[in-house]
């Protein structure tokens, strides 16, 4: 099989094609081993390779909604037995996982051919991927510009046509952004409806999980098939409709109610091509015959929300760093200096600051919930700047003295009243401002790749549903795939030694 006809198909085509014997996965996973070994170098999206296990795999028989895929899982909460998960830490790239996370285990049970691991920002604390430890990864449109992040590994490698669709997780937008930024599908499953165990119960309060960036929609709807559900060992038994998600791809969502809005406190003047792909979208729903009204203000306070975010993110990323010095000896010197500034910083709150910031969750939920008393859904761009250029979020260097002093001198105190999170808010969430108001309330929310810069750059638009709205996120998902099809479109990296087309 050549690389352009293993890019037409996506994963169930793919798997489609092993089932009938057109292609066996040996031939598949040729492929995608060719692919990886030429656009890789360009790229830096696969950080781990596991080749000699993915060639013993495919000995043997797979069986599956997609037996015979080659697959790539994130090297972050998605632990592969007897291979390490780094989470893009120096600390733990070299300690081997004990047991498969549980998406991983369904993932194999699904057929997949897993041989890689794929670039992360350390402890996915970025909305970029580039870790001290693997270094940047590149998006494959312009590979001067981020592919996004945390699960930005994941989407260059997708739309590099190595895999049709990877792993990827989600805490406050890992995996729409880097589907927005790379031309992608990203969804974001509801809280609990797919497990991360088995060694956690849940992440940051629920508010992460896990999923997939694939390049079409019905994949991902098959994907969300195999990962829903409870476990065991979870604290939740979360409530899966008795129809499979991928027998909505095709349905008729019905005539929606679909709010429209740019507008953000953390960013007030989003890029233009932001604005741009949400109108365009908006007249799209509004020729499908929704009813679609544009928004002047989010229903949630977004500027507050972003505070209770990094809050709790930085809470979390104190005990991560804990847990691994516990589990590895190392110290705090082994890890990045930003992720060193961002557990000082969950360190400074006290234990009543940190449920005082969980217990605001709900305050935004109940007013999220009295949008949703008008409309099944809430549309904004899912980035509202382009993609950034590798290196352009570093943090300064003045920024990197300062911080440096203030940590040895353990007065991280001072580090919250020096003004370093409103700093932290405008540099680092200033592009993505629209993404985390999905995670701390819990909903819904896809990233679809309906709109390109005239430079060819891709930008996504998002789309939040009220709890439980997997279904109908799919439903409009497949319609809007018909009425403005992406799948044509392909990188030029994609095309590095083949006659693939371009976009």
């Amino acid at each position: 099989m050549h690389i352009d006809e293993y890019r037409r198909h996506d994963a169930l085509g793919l798997a489609d094609l092993a089932r009938s014997g057109e292609v066996t996965a040996g031939e598949l996973l040729d492929v995608a081993l060719q692919q990886a070994d030429t656009v890789n170098p360009h790229l830096n999206a696969i950080v781990h390779r596991m080749d000699a296990r993915a060639r013993e795999r495919v000995t043997g028989p797979l069986d599956g909604p997609f037996a015979g895929v080659p697959f790539l899982i994130k090297d972050l909460g998605q632990d592969y037995r007897g291979v390490p998960t780094s989470g893009g830490s120096r600390p733990l790239s070299h300690v081997p996982a004990a047991a498969h996370s549980t998406v991983v285990q369904r993932w194999l049970d699904s057929g997949l051919v897993i041989f890689g691991k794929t670039n992360t920002p350390e402890f996915g604390a970025k909305g970029i991927t580039e870790p001290d430890l693997f270094g940047p990864a590149r998006n494959p449109w312009d590979t001067s510009r981020t592919p996004g992040g945390s699960s930005g590994g994941s989407a260059a490698a997708v739309a590099a046509g190595v895999v049709p669709v990877a792993g990827a997780s989600d805490g406050g937008g890992s995996i729409r952004i880097p589907a927005a930024c790379c031309g992608l599908v990203g969804l974001k499953p509801g809280r609990g409806l797919v497990p991360m165990g088995p060694s956690i119960g849940e992440a940051m309060h629920g508010a992460a999980t896990n999923g997939v960036i694939s390049r079409s929609v019905r994949d991902s709807a098959a994907m969300l098939d195999v990962l829903a559900g409870g476990e065991p060992s979870g604290p939740y038994l979360p409530g899966v409709p008795t129809e499979s998600f991928l027998s909505q791809v095709g349905q008729d969502p019905g005539r929606l109610r679909i709010g429209v809005c740019t507008a953000s406190s953390i960013n007030s003047e989003p890029h233009p091509e932001a604005s741009a792909s949400v109108e365009a979208a908006a007249r799209t729903l509004s020729d499908l015959g929704h009813d679609v009204e544009m928004l002047t203000e989010q229903p949630v306070d977004d500027l507050a929300l972003a505070r209770d975010f990094l809050a709790s993110w930085f809470v979390v990323l104190a005990w991560q760093v804990d847990d691994a010095k516990r589990r590895t000896g190392c110290r705090d010197g082994d890890f990045e200096l930003d992720t060193q500034v961002m557990a000082a910083l969950g360190r400074a709150h006290s234990s009543v600051e940190y449920v005082d910031t969980v217990m605001r969750r709900h305050e935004h939920v109940r007013r999220l919930s009295a949008y949703f008393d008008g409309y099944d859904l809430l549309v904004t761009p899912t980035l509202a700047d382009l993609p950034p250029h590798i290196g352009a979020l570093d943090t300064p260097r003045l920024a990197h003295r300062a911080a440096t002093a203030l940590l040895k001198t353990r007065t991280a105190g001072l580090l919250r009243r020096s003004g370093l999170v409103e700093s932290m808010i405008d540099n680092n969430l200033n592009w993505i401002p629209y993404t985390q108001l999905a995670n701390l309330t819990g909903r819904p929310a896809l990233s679809l790749p309906l709109h390109r810069t005239p430079e060819g750059v891709p930008m996504g638009v998002q789309f939040v549903s009220q709890l439980g709205g997997e279904s109908m996120l799919l439903r409009l998902a497949g319609q809007l795939e018909q009425a403005a099809p992406w799948d044509h479109l392909q990188p030029p990296v994609a095309a590095i030694g083949g006659a693939g087309r371009r976009g």
